[in-house]
């Protein structure tokens, strides 16, 4: 197995690098085969990586929650390497009821404890890792909702809280609640594509040693990622400088935006997970950075 340069999340040391597993149940036009959806952690996993995100609700369907978590534990218990390195992340508050479409939100106590159990035991182990409160409940304090969170890590059914799709001010609640360090990751779109609701976020996590995850790093599996070097040229222009795809050069500039930096891009290929894990180890010329972020940052 591969060592990829490492980041902190909470008491948990990663590789810089995470595979992204949605695209295994939901996005994109064409879902791999369970097979091939294995082959693929499998993949990351040979290749270093050692932080895989999932989440309750990416599933096909409304009445599949936890389709994801289950290939990806089916995953992790074939593979032949050594899983206790691996820190596995999860999310829950969002729900799904019988229109496909039909995604709410509860961030109640109750339902992300029964949320956390239903995952705990999916991913058939004694405590997750890292849990993420998916997305706000507009309906109650953010706040009540992060003591939730600080619940289940008092009951032992989460390790290390995180927080997804969540800005400034929400974040300041949430550290206000849990206090230094007690808030171990935030998760939020951020992207060459995406970063002008985020890049905030990702310069207040650098400030108090949080991780900031970057979700659909690449641009996301609606096509952004495959032409994240045609929409942006500059990006080209450094991957063809280097030998390197496009989507290799965006990872390894978004790590070097921070150290707390770790993007966590989606594949449902074994080639695609080789690739980004690669990034970890392409340096960029400190001139190809600001070319980068003056052409695609939004401040």
């Amino acid at each position: 197995m591969t060592v990829l340069p490492q980041r902190r999340i909470g008491r948990f040391s990663v590789s810089s690098i995470g595979l992204g597993a949605m695209p295994f149940s939901m996005g994109g036009n064409v879902k791999p085969s369970r097979d091939q959806a294995i082959a693929t952690v499998h993949a990351a996993l040979d290749a270093g990586v050692t932080l895989v995100d999932t989440a309750d609700i990416y599933a096909p369907r409304w009445d599949e929650m936890g389709h994801n978590e289950r290939i990806v534990a089916e995953a992790l218990s074939t593979w032949e390497g050594d899983r206790s390195s691996v820190v596995v992340a999860t999310k829950g508050g969002i729900t799904r009821r019988s229109a496909e479409a039909d995604f709410g939100r509860d961030g109640s106590l109750s339902y992300l404890r029964e949320a956390a159990l239903a995952s705990r035991e999916r991913l058939g182990v004694d405590a997750i890792d890292l849990y993420y409160w998916h997305r706000p409940d507009r309906h109650r304090l953010y706040a009540e909702s992060i003591e939730a969170l600080a619940q289940l890590q008092r009951e032992g059914i989460i390790v290390e809280i995180g927080i997804s799709n969540a800005n400034v001010e929400e974040l300041e609640v949430a550290l206000e609640v849990v206090g230094a360090g007690g808030l171990a990751a935030v998760q939020n779109e951020f992207s060459p594509r995406f970063n002008h609701t985020s890049y905030a976020e990702l310069q207040w996590c650098t400030d108090h040693d949080v991780a900031f995850l970057p979700w659909s790093p690449l641009g996301g599996t609606g096509g952004g990622a495959v032409a994240v070097g045609e929409r942006f040229p500059v990006i080209a222009e450094v991957a063809e400088a280097h030998g390197v795809s496009p989507q290799r050069v965006t990872l390894a500039w978004e790590l070097g935006l921070s150290e707390s930096v770790i993007p966590i891009p989606g594949a449902s290929r074994p080639a695609s997970i080789r690739d980004s894990a690669a990034a970890s180890s392409l340096t960029l010329l400190d001139a190809e950075r600001e070319r980068i972020s003056a052409a695609v940052l939004s401040r």
